[in-house]
């Protein structure tokens, strides 16, 4: 079989190394297709034009003196600087993979990590053929389907996150749930810490928390969609997922990182629901800048999975991530990923009408969530002024009127201004 014939896609990485870039670039290729640098008995012609990931871009970028990681393996062999960086783009055949999530993670992010000729090394993005996309799970909501099932379709989705974060009773939290509906939020989520604790049971929760959305449906004709976070390990989750569809519930919330490919690919082909996808502690594969995982790689694999709903931080938040990263995530997720729907981009972390305008600016669409916190929930004149005030700044971003001038005549704004500052 001849290079050309096979079914490939291509994985770019940022590397470091005190080695010749094409040298170090070669490892990684060997290391994680065929298995080694060299030659080796068994790897044949036709072994290695079928199976072999090959190296097809290298790009050198400026070196540094100091190494960006600690690595024995150089020191062991006295081996010091200049540690040159490159960017290299590895074409991978699929017929080593296949349409299996958790073995293409182990292909383009596994032992790469490990290797001892890097100081540094960072999947950045993976582009995947149409036909290869389509084998996968993929969002079954996405943004569409989020815009149908709560009846926004126009717009940002605005939404909230129950707090205190753990310990209100499922009584309680259906009494915030109620305010919540009455301000006009379209979305409501558990906090990542908040599943299925003794004080209040998910089953519990789902109950009270539904009979007050259910009802505000009724009165309204809009239901207010509701991810209840069932992170678990994987049956329970099915269980959960069935557990609020009987109730009338239209999205579920996992933790993606601590939950896995496999659990969320199980949940997606077992819930029609909107899976609502965490991203807490992607900071430990992202925010050292020559290791991990960058979030434009990072939500093609959970896009993959079938999720529809990704947080992406916030602009101006309470987190270390730059407003350039926020926007770049952001922009990746609604990205039409060749054979797949887009999945919904969530903002959160310090959200508030002052951060609307430099929001819409940055990602120029209204197919976001906007999640607020104390943005509505902590305006002085109660959660509907909340909201409204961030609807004002929507509209006032959408028509290039600055906020000041258009809270001459929102009133829910220029408390919000006044207030927060």
């Amino acid at each position: 079989m001849t290079d050309a014939a096979r079914a490939e896609f291509e994985a770019t990485y940022l590397i470091e190394t005190p080695y010749p870039p094409a040298q170090a670039a070669e490892v990684l290729a060997g290391e994680q297709s065929s298995g080694t640098f060299v030659r080796v008995a068994g790897e044949t012609d036709d072994l290695r034009a079928r199976s072999r990931a090959q190296v097809v871009a290298i790009r050198e970028l400026e070196p540094v003196a100091e190494p960006s990681l600690p690595n024995a393996f150089l020191d062991r062999r006295k081996i010091a600087g200049p540690y040159r960086r490159a960017q290299i783009t590895v074409r991978f055949p699929i017929d080593n993979i296949g349409a299996n999530l958790p073995t293409l993670v182990a292909t383009v992010a596994g032992n790469i990590y490990d290797l001892g000729e890097m100081t540094g090394v960072k999947l950045m993005s993976l582009r995947l053929p149409p036909d290869y996309v389509r084998a996968f799970d993929l969002p079954r909501q996405g943004v569409a389907g989020t815009r149908a099932l709560t009846g926004r379709a126009a717009g940002p989705i605005l939404g909230t996150i129950i707090k205190p974060n753990v310990g209100l009773t499922p009584e309680q939290t259906a009494a915030t749930v109620a305010t919540l509906c009455e301000a006009g939020v379209d979305f409501i989520k558990d906090d990542e810490v908040m599943a299925n604790p003794p004080n209040a049971p998910l089953a519990q929760r789902v109950a009270q928390v539904m009979k007050v959305i259910e009802a505000h449906a009724q009165r309204t004709g809009r239901k207010v969609m509701y991810a209840f976070n069932i992170s678990d390990e994987t049956d329970a989750m099915r269980r959960h997922a069935e557990m609020v569809e009987a109730a009338g519930g239209t999205c579920v919330m996992a933790s993606l990182n601590w939950c896995g490919y496999s659990a969320i690919q199980s949940l997606r082909r077992a819930t029609p629901l909107a899976l609502h996808g965490h991203r807490n502690g992607l900071a430990a594969m992202t925010r050292h800048p020559m290791l991990g995982i960058d979030f434009n790689a990072y939500q093609v694999l959970w896009r993959l999975a079938g999720v529809d709903q990704l947080h992406v931080n916030g602009l101006g938040g309470k987190f270390y991530e730059t407003d350039e990263s926020v926007v770049a995530s952001a922009r990746a997720c609604l990205q039409p990923l060749a054979g797949g729907d887009a999945v919904m981009p969530v903002f959160s972390s310090g959200q508030w009408a002052g951060t609307v305008p430099a929001t819409f600016a940055a990602v120029g669409s209204d197919d976001l969530i906007f999640l607020s916190g104390g943005g509505i929930l902590g305006h002085p004149d109660g959660p509907a002024a909340g909201v409204q005030s961030i609807r004002d700044a929507w509209e006032a971003a959408r028509s290039g009127v600055p906020l000041p001038r258009h809270a001459q005549t929102h009133p829910a704004l220029a408390a919000a201004l006044d207030f927060y500052g």
